[in-house]
């Protein structure tokens, strides 16, 4: 397993370099941040992406279902939780209600996070019951079909670095991964992610059935957060690749989207 996933503390910092350089300014791109402008972020674990807009002067929500993380982004941020601009829901986004989240929210963050959640259809339209009028929704994933779409970089064995053997027929992917003795929660996390990965043309689509209207997107070869935890700069992805469905989806490693309620 690559060792920032490991390190928390890293990877928490990882994470706030890579909100501050690239997803607060995409979201910047459309939508005016201001003080005390409300924030939620679904998924959050420590709380990294949440810092660049704590620091804009947002008041934010983290809702995350891991209490571990929730633990550490209470002492990494532990400033901000005490001048209430901060707080933590540990719980599942769909056993959530608007009330304990304490109104609506202008922003909401979804990084990383989409293609681990079952029936995805069904949380885009729960989304609206938190949203504000004129709110927006970012998205950031690596489509399924690109080369670590499996994450297989959970992996504890030399498969960590072999690129798209997710991509075998579940039978054949899960006798590969216990030939080489990965730990049985290694194995139902990716299997599980087998099962919830999300490609460009099911994510457009569900935003079109969820009655909601793509405002910008971006395509990367490379991933931007891959500058933090490899040494590689972001590169956007070939405007021709971009545009050819399905073969976009192997050559893409993240997508990010914004997305506003029809």
């Amino acid at each position: 397993m690559f060792e920032f996933h490991a390190d928390r503390k890293r990877y928490f910092d990882i994470q706030v370099l890579n909100s501050q350089k690239y997803i607060l300014p995409f979201i910047e791109s459309h939508f005016t941040t201001r003080e005390r402008i409300r924030v939620l972020e679904i998924g959050c674990g420590e709380g990294g992406v949440l810092k660049p807009f704590l620091d804009k002067g947002a008041f934010c929500v983290g809702v995350e279902f891991d209490q571990t993380r929730i633990e550490n982004g209470k002492k990494w941020l532990a400033e901000e939780i005490e001048k209430g601009k901060l707080f933590f829901v540990v719980k599942d986004i769909y056993d959530t209600g608007i009330e304990s989240l304490g109104g609506k929210f202008d922003i909401i963050i979804l990084k990383d996070v989409i293609e681990h959640i079952h029936d995805q259809s069904k949380l885009l339209g729960r989304l609206k019951e938190f949203l504000t009028p004129a709110g927006i929704i970012f998205f950031g994933f690596p489509p399924w079909q690109m080369p670590f779409g499996g994450h297989q970089q959970l992996c504890q064995s030399r498969l960590s670095k072999v690129p798209y053997f997710h991509l075998l027929p579940t039978p054949l992917y899960k006798s590969i991964l216990k030939l080489f003795k990965e730990p049985k929660h290694v194995i139902n996390d990716l299997l599980e992610i087998k099962d919830t990965g999300i490609s460009i043309e099911r994510f457009e689509k569900i935003v079109n059935q969820t009655n909601y209207k793509i405002v910008s997107k971006i395509y990367y070869l490379f991933n931007p957060i891959y500058e933090y935890k490899f040494n590689i700069k972001p590169r956007k992805q070939n405007i021709l690749i971009s545009k050819i469905p399905y073969l976009r989806d192997y050559l893409t490693t993240c997508v990010y989207y914004i997305i506003t309620a029809k």
